[in-house]
């Protein structure tokens, strides 16, 4: 997986051959396939949040990090006395900038720095005004906050795909906010439905 940096779409002077190209799949799980070697991804699902001609950017939704919100909040001198939000776990999102926070919510009336809409239900902050409104229990209701990303440049994830790497599917919000981490990838698979026992025989769609 290439190390970039998010993309925004690009705008209207983009050519008709692009407009042709594959649709996006932002909004859409990536379930890494049984012999995915990486252990970045091995059994991993990563929620798409922006795809285009020049590359993706996601989420890995079901892999746990060692730190909990109030741990992310006191290094940023946060000071966080609500147990609920100091004890929210913290996922691994990918390994591109771990250091840097990624939270994943619905939207709002509230307006956050730094948010990328992904679609009409959800978005993704990376500014410090969403962990302060959740260290003051002003936050979003539903909210999954990881440190890092997953990356892939031009052309790399739709290669994958052909490398029988991945299945695809719509995301389910019930998945990302209340599926415990390890049912997720098992869900995840259900929403394709298909038998994980004949993984190997798909094309790595769906």
């Amino acid at each position: 997986m290439t190390r970039h940096s998010p993309r925004k779409a690009t705008g209207a002077n983009e050519s008709s051959a692009d407009k042709s190209a594959a649709p996006s799949l932002a909004g859409h799980f990536l379930i890494a396939m049984p012999a995915m070697g990486d252990p970045n991804f091995a059994r991993g699902i990563t929620f798409i949040c922006q795809h285009d001609e020049d590359g993706a950017m996601g989420l890995v939704v079901n892999r746990l990090s060692d730190y909990k919100l109030g741990d992310v909040l006191q290094q940023m001198h946060m000071p966080c006395e609500r147990i609920e939000v100091a004890t929210t776990p913290v996922l691994m999102g990918g390994p591109v900038q771990p250091e840097r926070g990624f939270v994943l919510h619905a939207p709002g009336k509230r307006e956050w720095d730094s948010s990328y809409r992904v679609n009409d239900v959800l978005a993704v902050t990376t500014s410090r005004d969403i962990l302060a409104a959740m260290a003051d229990g002003e936050g979003p209701p539903r909210v999954l906050v990881t440190l890092g990303y997953a990356g892939w440049g031009a052309g790399q994830l739709e290669q994958e795909l052909r490398d029988n790497a991945w299945l695809t599917v719509r995301a389910d919000d019930r998945i990302l906010f209340e599926t415990p981490l390890d049912d997720r990838w098992n869900a995840a698979i259900a929403l394709v439905g298909i038998n994980p026992a004949n993984l190997t025989s798909y094309s790595g769609r769906a």
